[in-house]
């Protein structure tokens, strides 16, 4: 007899996409009332290797037994309601049973980033420890590999590290839970930008639960429907739209970890040609850069059908940034033989404060575009002393179930269909506040109004997002919108998304200014010099003036934990000194 040792393993086998149990879409009390219903399924986590090769399917019986162990060793520590338990939100199922089991313990999970490539050791223990600050953690759980920093970062603010290896060695006794209610807090979610002044937005179980409820109601989820992701989960679009959203709408998900993606981006698309041919339909979202690398990596020569089968991708959602229709056009271009179809793309717009959705794309629409002149959206009128010029901004679909939007001028008056003005959103998802922070709270919220403090307009029933209000150039009494400058920029040779950062600076004769810091990837120095006067040009033939153009080594412009270009934070460290350009002659 052979010894069980020699004996191959049985092959890993997905969670299913069908189920008997019948769905509910989010009709729950509390979350923790959501997976106590999912564990009664089939379906589940699936967590797949650099390659795409399934790893460690993850039933949501197993999640729910793990998280209920996790909560009995939580409570036998001494955490009660209410205590927040920071989580180094790998995707995992440590994290996932962490972060529900602190659930059940009535405590408040707080899911913290993962290291970038950028800013090394030092930048990201300073990261942990300005978010931990605000959210006062009794304790960090981090897995092994980030002993030598998540340790220093936890002890820098008095809370306890333990790493989720050791944690699970420990005993679990039984022992009873907290009730929890709706209007309890449920979670803290940092906003992506959190950095120096971080905003930890405190959301309830209701609010989750009826945004959850909304957006799978607006998506139409249907039984033939798996989620496939990369996305963080330190971030709301991966953490509640990829994470606790299929919990709670019952639905099984296939996952590959961010860094991944970045190695093999097209990994992500064998996982929903797999979905495609085993019959099944995806819902997989990414903000427009997931596709602009997959759309980059495939060459002419590329035969994507033989490789790819992406006809099943039902809901091909963008959201987290500002959508570039060239992008997606590009997108289309490249995996339309592979059966892509341009309708299956989703806008939607969203942000934390409103736990996740405030509007969404109805299926099937696909990216629709309406041309503004660009004095339009300066808030002027167009002087007609020169040709006109536009940009395409995108439609992102009408409110979810139970939001509503509005939008208002300055001075809080709300404004008719195609003008421009602050976006502010109203309903059930709302945060309940940003923990800790009345003031910034009190900023943003006016009688159950969120300002989400982007700028658009409404036509037709549907959202347009022109920018961020607070990344606007206004010089001179003109305002010039970063996001043109830069995809101007983009037009000249050898440059791609997230490239260029374009804030105001003031100059050394104390006149306000464009800057515009762009990726360099040349070494010879008058290349560099042509390159600076073309980037020169392209911006004064946009906002009719001189810039500071400075050509910075590449993967020197910080980006969000959720991929975005931060040009608050590149402005910053341009300033501080902190990023470095290559010197130029005059």
């Amino acid at each position: 007899m052979r010894d069980n040792l020699d004996r191959p393993a049985p092959a890993l086998v997905a969670t299913a996409t069908r189920d008997d149990l019948p769905r509910r879409f989010s009709d729950f009390g509390t979350l923790g009332e959501a997976l106590d219903y999912a564990a009664r399924g089939q379906r589940g986590l699936n967590f797949h290797d650099p390659r795409g090769a399934l790893a460690r399917p993850y039933p949501f019986s197993e999640l729910r037994e793990d998280a209920l162990a996790m909560a009995y060793r939580l409570i036998a520590t001494g955490v009660a309601p209410g205590d927040r338990i920071a989580l180094i939100a790998e995707t995992s199922p440590e994290f996932a049973a962490l972060f529900f089991g602190t659930v059940y313990a009535g405590a408040w999970p707080v899911p913290l980033p993962l290291p970038t490539s950028f800013g090394g050791r030092y930048s990201y223990v300073d990261q942990l420890s300005v978010q931990m600050q605000s959210a006062e953690p009794t304790y960090l759980f981090y897995p092994e590999s980030l002993e030598t920093m998540a340790p220093d970062a936890a002890r820098s603010v008095g809370a306890e590290p333990i790493s989720w290896e050791s944690f699970i060695a420990r005993p679990a006794t039984p022992v009873a839970l907290p009730d929890a209610k709706p209007d309890d807090i449920a979670y803290l979610q940092y906003s992506s930008g959190s950095t120096r002044f971080p905003h930890g937005v405190a959301v309830t179980h209701h609010a989750l639960l009826n945004n959850l409820a909304a957006h799978s109601h607006g998506m139409e989820v249907n039984a033939r429907d798996r989620c496939v992701s990369w996305l963080p989960w330190y971030h709301d679009m991966g953490l509640v739209g990829c994470f606790l959203s299929v919990v709670a709408n019952q639905v099984s998900a296939d996952y590959m970890k961010t860094e991944d993606f970045a190695r093999r981006p097209l990994a992500w698309l064998d996982l929903v040609t797999r979905n495609t041919r085993a019959g099944d339909t995806s819902i997989s979202y990414s903000p427009t850069f997931g596709y602009d690398i997959c759309a980059r990596r495939i060459s002419s020569q590329t035969q994507v059908s033989e490789r790819f089968d992406l006809s099943g991708w039902r809901i091909a959602g963008n959201g987290a940034d500002m959508i570039r229709p060239d992008v997606m056009q590009s997108f289309v271009d490249a995996f339309h033989q592979a059966g892509f179809k341009a309708s299956a793309f989703l806008p939607s717009y969203g942000l934390a404060e409103a736990t996740l959705a405030v509007t969404i794309m109805p299926p099937g629409e696909g990216i629709r575009v309406e041309l503004v002149e660009e004095s339009e959206l300066s808030g002027e009128e167009w002087p007609g002393d020169r040709p006109q010029r536009f940009r395409a901004i995108v439609n992102c679909g009408k409110p979810c179930r139970d939001m509503q939007v509005e939008i208002r001028a300055e001075d809080g008056r709300a404004l008719p269909e195609r003008h421009i003005g602050e976006v502010w959103t109203a309903g059930p998802s709302v945060m309940h506040s940003y923990y800790r922070d009345p003031d910034s709270t009190a900023a943003c919220l006016k009688d159950g109004w969120l300002n989400t403090g982007d700028m658009g307009y409404m036509s037709g029933g549907y959202l347009y997002i022109v920018g961020r209000a607070k990344d606007m150039i206004i010089i001179n009494g003109k305002n010039h919108w970063p996001q043109d400058i830069e995809w101007a920029v983009e037009q000249l040779p050898g440059f791609k998304q997230g490239d260029i950062a374009a804030f105001s600076v003031t100059t050394p004769g104390g006149e306000e200014a464009p800057a515009v810091l762009v990726h360099c990837r040349t070494i010879d120095e008058d290349e560099r010099t042509k390159l600076r006067d073309a980037i020169r040009e392209k911006v004064r033939a946009i906002t009719g003036m001189n810039c500071v153009v400075e050509l910075v080594p590449p993967r020197s412009l910080p980006r969000t934990s959720s991929g975005k270009l931060s040009r608050a934070k590149a402005r910053r460290l341009y300033l501080s000194g902190e990023i470095q350009p290559y010197s130029l002659a005059a």
